[in-house]
């Protein structure tokens, strides 16, 4: 990491710690670092692996039907909720993976798309999410019966620490050999299986986690809001976070969170005032961005430092 890179992030760091007393919405800050997560979960599969999943709302929302049931129908601590939502949707990764791997581009998409309509009539029809109505009156807890998480400052850190400890993770998996991999099967799979590595295995695990920290993602959102609902679980939430990694950058650790931010702030701060027409202002942005910005908001504004630096 570079000295620039260093001061950027120091400073970002010590803006988060520091957002809560700034006037900035708590819930909407929670909100924000949740879908982050999620759209992080989504670059590691198509940024770095090069699968691009038409499903990742099934494991997002999954988690947080599962959270939800734990916390309120169970009466178990918050932990033990997030821990077991994150399992189911590993889980649910693990079986969706073992499918959808089988096949290639646009095959893959459209199998993750179909599968993810099933996880969403089972949301809709299972006893144990409520239906129509989903699961409301989610209670926070406590962080090992020490903090009280009702507080949104103290939720708030909870959720800032989850997110950092997530991105950190990423970063590790993607400069390690396991990543190395991952960016030669992206790259030509055909000569990263001629080199001897099981691509299928390789492009298997980066699903299944992918699906887990989308899971965490989807778990700790319902938790921050306390309910959990079938908008979780339908396309236009996968559709979303394929957005969000786009507009900010695929192949990129920041340019998830751009994304995010951007597409989360317009429809909190732009729903109230244009109604539906927010869904139309983010798609106008969305082709602004692809025609001038075909790597995202942070890969182009690498691609600019890289030019700058060897302009030969």
């Amino acid at each position: 990491m570079g000295r620039s890179a260093s001061i950027f992030y120091a400073i970002l760091g010590l803006a988060l710690i520091a957002l809560p007393f700034t006037g900035i919405y708590p819930v909407f800050a929670m909100k924000l670092l949740c879908f982050a997560m999620f759209a992080c979960a989504f670059n590691l599969l198509l940024g770095y692996a090069g699968m691009l999943s038409f499903g990742h709302a099934a494991y997002f929302g999954f988690s947080a039907y599962v959270t939800g049931w734990i916390v309120t129908a169970q009466q178990l601590d918050t932990i033990t909720g997030l821990v077991v939502g994150t399992a189911s949707a590993a889980l649910m990764g693990l079986v969706i993976g073992l499918i959808a791997i089988r096949r290639q581009g646009i095959y893959f998409a459209m199998i993750t798309l179909a599968l993810n309509q099933l996880v969403y009539f089972v949301c809709l029809q299972a006893p144990f999410t409520g239906g129509e109505n989903g699961l409301q009156g989610m209670p926070r807890g406590t962080l090992l019966g020490l903090v009280h998480l009702r507080n949104d400052t103290a939720m708030y850190y909870f959720v800032l620490l989850v997110s950092i400890a997530v991105f950190l993770f990423i970063v590790r998996i993607v400069h390690s050999p396991f990543g190395q991999v991952l960016k030669a099967i992206r790259d030509n799979e055909p000569r990263a299986v001629s080199l001897g590595y099981d691509a299928d295995r390789y492009k298997l695990v980066a699903f299944v986690l992918s699906a887990a920290i989308a899971g965490l993602a989807g778990s700790l959102k319902a938790l921050v809001l306390g309910f959990a609902a079938l908008t979780d679980v339908l396309q236009a939430t996968s559709g979303e976070v394929i957005l969000m990694t786009l507009l900010g950058g695929t192949g990129t650790f920041f340019g998830p969170v751009v994304g995010a931010g951007i597409v989360v702030t317009l429809q909190e701060y732009l729903s109230d005032r244009v109604g539906s027409w927010v869904t139309v202002i983010i798609g106008a942005i969305f082709v602004a961005c692809v025609l001038a910005f075909r790597r995202g908001v942070v890969g182009e504004l690498l691609a600019w430092q890289q030019r700058r630096r060897h302009p030969r």
